[in-house]
């Protein structure tokens, strides 16, 4: 019987949510000349970020892949938490270390990141799926835009970790807050996490060769077009609220070559945006 085994039960006992087998992922992932040179899944961890981060100080090379089947202590941006059950989503981090790329463009990163997340989450489990500058992956449950994913991109002793999550199988019950999502509740036709994963990692490492042969261009490597075809914050009205408790209203209406978010304001003026926390407006009824 599934879920048993010569040594008694298993440590899993939800069979809609079965673990990762790491065995399978590194033979079709770790391959020569591939950009994956390490793949390890550990049951449960505080952060994969940190714990990544830590390895990247010890020398760690780029393409070590980090997957928790639980976080206890995952971060989002502005250090805010990122919690779900067990086996229920896609919780990773990556280790880059861009050679030849101008630190200045390490920006692009989570960026690219979101490209390939919701390039994947469109083709395979025919989910649409678009993204919320900076770094939200956004779909549709019941006619409301909610958040699926988050990404998170830290400096580590001179190497980029790259960590995302991405919520699978949550059902409604166990949404941590009422906006976000799964890829369940969204009607996903896929959602066996080994395929997901799979599918991402392989996606990210197409799209993060041709960023490090462009030297990180976003033009020349095709990204920033990519990104603007998938950003759903353009073209919206939006609320920044920027560091210093400090708000821009205007509506967004391109991300420039640095990456940033350009808003334009009532008075026309264009406000080129770095960093600050974007909150999607409806448009007032006319």
């Amino acid at each position: 019987m599934r879920g048993f085994g010569h040594d008694g039960p298993s440590p899993w006992t939800d069979l809609d949510r079965p673990p990762l087998d790491a065995a399978v992922l590194r033979r079709d992932l770790v391959v020569p000349g591939g950009l994956w040179t390490s793949l390890d899944v550990v049951t449960d961890t505080g952060s994969t970020n940190s714990d990544l981060s830590a390895r990247a100080k010890l020398g760690a090379p780029e393409g070590t892949v980090l997957i928790a089947e639980e976080q206890t202590a995952g971060r989002g941006r502005l250090d805010r938490q990122w919690s779900a059950p067990a086996r229920s989503g896609l919780f990773l981090s990556v280790l880059l270390r861009p050679t030849g790329v101008p630190v200045e463009r390490y920006g692009w990163l989570p960026i690219l990141t979101g490209v390939a997340a919701a390039a994947v989450l469109a083709r395979v489990a025919e989910v649409e799926t678009s993204l919320k500058w900076p770094n939200d992956l956004l779909v549709t449950v019941d006619g409301a835009e909610r958040k699926v994913g988050g990404i998170l991109a830290e400096l580590a002793d001179g190497a980029v970790v790259v960590g995302l999550g991405v919520n699978v199988s949550l059902r409604a019950a166990e949404l941590p807050v009422p906006a976000a999502a799964s890829l369940a509740l969204a009607g996903g036709a896929v959602t066996d996490r080994q395929t997901l994963l799979r599918a991402l990692l392989r996606e990210f490492a197409e799209l993060y060769r041709g960023w490090t042969a462009a030297a990180g261009d976003p033009h020349a490597s095709g990204l920033l077009p990519a990104y603007t075809a998938l950003c759903g914050t353009l073209g919206r009205p939006v609320l920044v609220q920027l560091p210093g408790e400090r708000e821009l209203r205007g509506e967004a209406v391109a991300v420039d070559g640095d990456g940033r978010l350009v808003v334009r304001t009532e008075d026309g003026a264009r406000h080129p945006v770095a960093a600050g926390d974007v909150v999607h407006v409806r448009p007032q009824p006319s």
